[in-house]
């Protein structure tokens, strides 16, 4: 059921990989995700982030289009970038969406030629993606997806004063908090840059027990 409502060749991805049904945090998101509309979503490290992450911006981009990036995802080091990166290749296999990784580390002048080029998806940490944001002739006119990951540990290591600098940058955008839980932090961030944010909260036990139901 879960597959027959997802984009066809995300479908095709998804069944590869053996996703084939959906998680909890899956199946109760995925409908206000695809609205458009800002929300945060808590489960616990270990869960589904990662997978969910990928998977409603490949429903919502589904192939490439013109140069400029259109999904933006914040997350926390190179490992997490390498992370989301190999997830977008396993369940993008078939679609031809373009995705590019920078991080604290990497070479500012080779990531804006890369990105120069034509990318959809850009992931990457909140420093490095500040240095490039803070620069000239990067366009964020096209993005349809701010998506922050891991959204409660950037926060406690202080890196909120990026977070927002970049959300300032981009005027009309979807706005998604994944978190592990939601703190107040995480709380007042929303409230503060989203437009009446829904929240979703998922511990170890619901998962469990969808996959005893499923």
């Amino acid at each position: 059921m879960f597959l027959k409502k997802i984009y066809d060749k995300l479908a095709q991805g998804v069944e590869l990989a053996g996703f084939t049904e959906p998680t909890e945090l899956q199946k109760e998101s995925f409908g206000t995700i695809k609205s458009g509309a800002d929300c945060v979503l808590a489960m616990p490290d270990g869960g589904s982030k990662t997978t969910t992450i990928v998977i409603n911006v490949i429903q919502k981009l589904q192939k490439a289009f013109e140069q400029s990036p259109r999904a933006l995802i914040v997350v926390q080091d190179k490992e997490k970038v390498q992370e989301m990166q190999e997830m977008f290749e396993v369940l993008g296999k078939y679609t031809n969406l373009r995705v590019y990784g920078v991080y604290d580390k990497s070479d500012i002048d080779e990531d804006k030629n890369q990105i120069s080029v034509g990318i959809d998806v850009l992931i990457g940490t909140p420093n490095k993606l500040n240095d490039m944001f803070g620069g000239a002739g990067f366009d964020v006119n096209q993005l349809k997806m701010f998506i922050v990951d891991d959204t409660e540990i950037l926060l406690k290591n202080r890196l909120e004063p990026k977070i927002s600098r970049i959300s300032n940058s981009i005027a009309k955008v979807q706005r998604i908090f994944f978190t592990d839980v939601i703190t107040e932090r995480v709380e007042i961030l929303a409230d503060r840059i989203m437009i009446e944010p829904y929240f979703f909260e998922f511990d170890d036990e619901q998962e469990e027990e969808a996959d005893e139901n499923q």
